[in-house]
């Protein structure tokens, strides 16, 4: 009998770890790589030591070497103990999508061509499309529901690296609802729009809502995503600023930055590839709620890692998707 269970690449304890005063993505092997790869003549940027950056580093790589275990730890006690204000929110319903978003999704099952999309979505350029995809009455209850939980005494933990204040959804109980968004509705969009990243399937997420606020995180610097597709849906609309940019795709020479590339709307989704370079410039005013989805295919990523660009070294996790990797054994049945 054959056991498919999911992973996470060793890479993500050295990888990508975010200083966020300097808006610098940065590896860690150890003290002297770290020291001689980020020399202050290498590095060039004011007022940067590396010397003073590794205890910020050694305290990520303790909660990243942690994640999965405190994070369904957190699961468990959320589940287990939280008083929901709007219980129907866990189940999801034709009546939480905008009529435009239904469409598109029926219209993705009938065709394979891209062509065919093209009157429902918004074409940004480079493969970024935007739609519609849920109604303000469903942005408003979720909000209530996320501020709610936020007022809760219950366990939090840090949406992705680079956001401080969120929350991640799995957490609060919501893979079911997002495996069904997923399955039933993104992924016949996202089969249409990105054949190439979507590979057999996509098989798993990470699903989250960031919160930009004055005095909080107000911006995010320029990253890309540990997905293959991703999706991100603004909740609210009481603020201003903080449009989303892009580059080229991780990987590829750039010429440019396009700033200010997208304005967000309430309700509005945005789909872009995972490996897109891009950012978010700062609000400044209000406070802004956005729910990211990021989608992910084993079959693309088992050949390649996106975040050390490597074949992945897998560690498998005892509960939960990883970061979506997989590896499939035996399992043997014994009779008693």
């Amino acid at each position: 009998m054959l056991h498919t269970q999911f992973c996470t690449c060793r890479c993500s304890l050295t990888h990508n770890f975010f200083l966020k005063r300097f808006s610098l993505h940065v590896t860690y092997i150890n003290k002297s790589q770290f020291i001689q790869e980020y020399s202050k003549d290498k590095v060039n940027i004011p007022d940067f030591d590396p010397e003073r950056a590794i205890p910020e580093i050694e305290e990520e790589f303790q909660r990243r070497k942690q994640y999965h275990t405190d994070s369904w730890a957190r699961r468990e006690s959320i589940v287990n103990e939280y008083d929901r204000l709007h219980p129907q929110l866990w189940r999801v319903k034709p009546s939480y999508f905008a009529p435009e978003f239904l469409k598109l999704v029926e219209e993705s099952k009938n065709t394979s061509s891209v062509d065919s999309l093209k009157s429902f979505l918004t074409n940004h350029g480079d493969r970024i499309y935007s739609i519609p995809v849920f109604t303000p009455a469903f942005c408003k209850l979720l909000v209530e529901e996320l501020k709610h939980f936020e007022a809760s005494p219950l366990p939090k933990g840090r949406p992705n690296t680079m956001n401080s204040y969120g929350i991640n959804l799995g957490e609060l109980g919501f893979d079911d609802f997002i495996s069904t968004l997923r399955l039933e509705y993104l992924m016949p969009v996202a089969t249409v729009l990105y054949p190439d990243w979507v590979g057999d399937s996509l098989d798993s997420h990470k699903a989250f809502v960031v919160v930009y606020k004055e005095g909080q995180d107000v911006d995010l610097g320029y990253h890309y995503d540990n997905a293959e597709v991703t999706l991100n849906v603004a909740l609210n609309d009481n603020y201003s600023e903080g449009d989303i940019y892009f580059g080229g795709m991780r990987g590829e020479e750039e010429t440019g930055r396009v700033k200010g590339g997208y304005s967000h709307q309430l309700g509005r989704g945005l789909f872009h590839r995972g490996r897109h370079m891009h950012g978010a410039l700062p609000i400044t005013h209000g406070e802004r709620y956005n729910l990211i989805i990021w989608m992910r295919s084993s079959s693309v990523r088992n050949v390649e890692c996106p975040m050390c660009g490597d074949v992945p070294n897998l560690t498998p996790v005892e509960n939960g998707y990883g970061d979506g990797f997989t590896i499939v054994s035996t399992q043997v049945c014994t009779l008693s």
